[in-house]
């Protein structure tokens, strides 16, 4: 009995891990990044290709310093030049006597190029620093591109194999790439869109992200509050882990003082203020007023790290009643459906030039927003914590919730109500007693 007992949990643990493994976000089961590689010309010793990332993640965005992408060369072949991006290394070119290619590494790491570089290094959709918006807030923002030109002798469409072993940082850990696989060429129209032409070769590589992967600890978490409770449910004690806790910094420190606190590190080691969840984000869902047909939330996000700016934020929620969003102030809003027909998920993100930048903590690290929202009354109730978020995601990270038996609960008017019976019983058996 025992030994079956260890096998069943054993089992579940193992789908615990293949399911996060599979990288399945329940809010956008469809996200990915797909990595298309487009044979535009074959050359003499090889061919020119444009390479495109496509982000199709709903809410999660590819933040500052950007995307790197690797991948493992399947022969012996060489990048002899790049437009729009750059490998980090050359690698070893010894070999060559003449010119020299870009980069001679089996295993490139290549990325994005900065803004400002000059225009005949620049390529379509390229040059933003690596930084991708998520497909749900900015379509068009939403691809990063590059031209490589691929040096090998002899390769055409029957001797070309494709690269092997993907990788993507975005930019940190958390994305998992599949194999490259060919897919029918892809199609193009000149800008007169009279002519239509294709890729002479065409494959696909399709990553996915796994919060698991990316980290063992939560990024964000949540805390609760209403109009009808002066109760205030905080984050959970080390909501985000307490490992940053000997070098934080309290928020009246005068190391704050200090110039180029507010610098990030190349490797993104954050620096929190000192809190009990020691969470660089909290998003606080507060319910605010309640109407005959309305009921009105105010939602508040605080940056807790002194040396992080989230640009083009987002913020992913899943309640019953956002089926029904009447006005949202402040933040911009989308629906999401990741389902069709259950429309209980929406997007909330920053109005351009206005509040899409999240600065550092500080007393300029929120932003605020309130949420008015039509009242169903078969569903709608403020009973046992129906009023606040199922689930909450940050930049597309899953946020920690407090537990479910700390939420501000309504008042306890059912004792008020037999106080006020017993005293009704009361004076009435005073008052026959007097009488008698």
């Amino acid at each position: 009995m025992a030994a079956e007992m260890r096998f069943i949990i054993s089992a579940c643990f193992f789908l615990m891990l293949f399911s996060y493994g599979a990288a399945y976000d329940p809010l956008d089961p469809n996200g990915n990044i797909t990595i298309k590689w487009d044979i535009m010309s074959w050359t003499a010793d090889g061919y020119v290709a444009t390479v495109t990332m496509h982000n199709f993640q709903m809410y999660r965005h590819i933040i500052s310093p950007g995307w790197t992408l690797g991948w493992t060369w399947a022969k012996k072949e060489v990048i002899w030049s790049m437009v729009g991006a750059q490998t980090t290394e050359q690698g070893d070119c010894s070999k060559f006597k003449g010119n020299i290619p870009h980069c001679c590494k089996r295993n490139p790491t290549v990325v994005d190029l900065l803004p400002g570089v000059p225009y005949n290094q620049q390529y379509a959709n390229c040059c933003k620093g690596g930084v991708v918006s998520s497909w749900g807030q900015d379509p068009e923002s939403a691809i990063s591109a590059f031209q490589v030109s691929v040096g090998l002798a002899g390769t055409s469409n029957k001797t070309v194999k494709l690269p092997k072993n993907f990788t993507l940082l975005g930019p940190g850990p958390g994305y998992t790439c599949g194999p490259a696989r060919v897919v029918p060429s892809t199609n193009f129209l000149t800008a007169d869109r009279r002519r239509k032409t294709q890729a002479l070769m065409t494959w696909n590589v399709t990553c996915t992200y796994s919060q698991f992967l990316a980290r063992k600890n939560p990024s964000c978490c949540v805390s609760f509050s209403s109009f009808y409770n002066e109760t205030i449910t905080p984050c959970p004690t080390c909501a985000c882990g307490c490992q940053n806790k000997n070098s934080c910094v309290k928020s009246d420190s005068k190391i704050l003082n200090m110039v180029g606190i507010n610098t990030p590190r190349k490797d993104n080691t954050p620096l929190l203020q000192c809190t009990h969840h020691m969470c660089p984000v909290r998003v606080h869902w507060h319910v605010k007023l309640n109407y005959k047909d309305y009921w009105r939330v105010k939602i508040s996000i605080t940056n807790f790290n002194y040396r992080m700016n989230y640009t083009l934020w987002s913020l992913a929620v899943q309640h019953p009643n956002l089926n029904n969003v009447t006005q949202v102030f402040s933040f911009n809003y989308k629906p999401l459906l990741p389902y069709e027909s259950i429309n209980d998920t929406g997007m909330f993100y920053g109005m351009k030039f206005y509040n899409d930048l999240l600065m550092e903590a500080g007393p300029l690290g929120n932003v605020q927003s309130e949420v008015l929202l039509q009242k169903d009354k078969n569903t709608f109730t403020f009973k046992q914590g129906w009023a606040f978020p199922r689930k909450v995601y940050f930049n597309g990270d899953e946020c920690m919730l407090p537990p479910p038996d700390t939420y501000p609960y309504l008042p306890n008017s059912a004792y008020r109500k037999l106080l006020s019976f017993s005293t009704l019983i009361s004076v009435v058996l005073f008052v026959f007693i007097a009488i008698w």
